[in-house]
């Protein structure tokens, strides 16, 4: 790998026009381009590529994440505008569906409406 190079974050969707109004509208992310094939957005730092595809099966896993500096108020405004928290039977959530990692880590999680689970992590 060369020095300098920049990462790029690849997120599949079925529908790119409904992950522009998400990652724009909702995240607040900076479009960059539209295309038949992809909606390539300014990731903070690095570029997310989210990319047309025909079928998807989504990953139990989180597949995009951010670290924020305040979880609780990046929940609550997410929230506001209608997204919905993840829940995991058998991880210990608290009523904002925070899980504290063994680490002291807050960890939550979303989806982005192709059911690409996403996170929040506030770093202890």
């Amino acid at each position: 790998m060369r020095a300098g190079t920049a990462i790029v974050a690849f997120v599949p969707s079925t529908d790119l026009e409904r992950s522009r109004r998400f990652y724009v509208d909702i995240l607040g992310l900076e479009l960059i381009e539209l295309s038949p094939y992809a909606c390539v957005l300014n990731g903070l730092g690095a570029t997310l590529r989210v990319t047309k595809v025909d079928n998807l099966a989504p990953h139990p896993f989180t597949v995009l994440g951010w670290e924020v500096t305040d979880i609780r108020a990046s929940i609550a405004d997410l929230t506001t505008s209608g997204v919905t928290f993840l829940r995991y039977d058998g991880m210990p959530q608290d009523e904002a569906g925070i899980w504290t990692a063994p680490g002291g880590g807050l960890i939550a999680w979303f989806a982005d409406p192709d059911a690409n689970v996403l996170s929040f992590s506030q770093l202890s």
